[in-house]
Parts: C-alpha cells; structure tokens; sequence
C-alpha cells in the first residue's frame, strides 16, 4: 500500500541561516526511500510517497531528523505527518478560511498533544480580534493583521508556553497547498 507523507521542517532558510537547499532536501528524501519527493516554498516543505507501511510518523520524522543533521551539520526539528492527518486538521478549522485570506490564518503542527492547560495563562480576551483554538497536535491562529504583527502568535511562542514541544507553523495557503500535493 502506497502512503503519502509531508515532512515539515522547522526553522530553516531564514534571514541566511540553516540553509537547507530544496533539492538537497528531495535527494536526501529520496536516499531515505521514498519516491514522488516534491518540496513547496524554500522554508522545509516536502511531501513523498512510500510502500511501506512501518514505521509510524514518529520514527519516520526521527529518520529525517538524523539524516539532515549528518547531511547539513545542524539540527532540524521536523514532524512528519500523513495525508489522512494533514487534510483532517485542514478540515476541522475552527474558522472560516474560505472567507480570510492565507495571511490571516495559521496552523501550528505539534509533535505531541497539547492540552489548553498550557495556556490557562493567556487572558484571550485581551488579544482579540486575534483568537486561537486547539485542534488534533495542532493550534489554530486567526490573526487579522498576519503573523509578524500578531500580539497572540507572540504570546502563544514564549518558551514556557510549548517547554519541550516542538511546533512548526505555516499559513493558511501553505496548509491547503500541502493537503493538494498529498492528494496528487
């Protein structure tokens, strides 16, 4: 049985820093067995396919993870995550993406569940517009003004917040864009 993945990498290609070339990450990707290797955006997007069922997510983002730290010399965090996964938090968003644009609505991908008690230290109140709802390993922001302005993105990031999570976050068209190369 063919299954599709995407693989999210955290951190990479920004301001110069952690280059991690795209074809790199393919050919890397491709080392590792898998086929139909495709990355979207130069900030860690790839998606790929693989006959074998085992092993689960979790080990599959390990051997990502090992491969790009002995490729690259750093560090990446990563999630990797199925096509049944990834189109079922799209599905499940609390607000209405139809009607913002990409800009205005982010997901944050988990690598774990991660309960509300972590941020029973946020008076939501004081940061709309901007709202945030939890969904299956990942977070929803709605933030009008994008997330380079976002107070509540702020907020939400403190360390002390996600204390050993790692998330990765991508907008809104990033999420659909992924769930359509999965699909295809």
């Amino acid at each position: 049985m063919t299954t599709t993945y995407a693989a999210l990498l955290r951190g990479i290609n920004v301001g110069g820093h952690r280059k991690v070339p795209m074809a790199e990450l393919r050919s890397l990707l491709a080392d590792l067995g898998h086929r139909d290797v495709r990355t979207y955006l130069q900030s860690g997007n790839a998606v790929f396919t693989t006959d074998d069922e085992a092993p689960a997510e979790e080990e599959r983002t390990v051997a990502v993870e090992n491969a790009l730290e002995k490729r690259f010399g750093f560090r990446v965090d990563c999630l990797v995550r199925s096509a049944r996964y990834l189109a079922a938090v799209a599905e499940a968003c609390p607000f209405p993406a139809a009607e913002l644009e990409g800009k205005q609505l982010h997901v944050t991908y988990f690598d774990q569940p991660v309960g509300p008690e972590r941020f029973t230290a946020i008076d939501a109140a004081a940061f709309l517009p901007e709202e945030f709802r939890l969904g299956d390993r990942a977070l929803y922001l709605y933030a009008p003004e994008g997330l380079g302005r976002s107070k509540l993105a702020e907020a939400l990031s403190r360390p002390a917040m996600l204390k050993g999570v790692v998330a990765t976050t991508r907008n809104w068209n990033t999420v659909v864009k992924l769930v359509e190369m999965t699909r295809s």
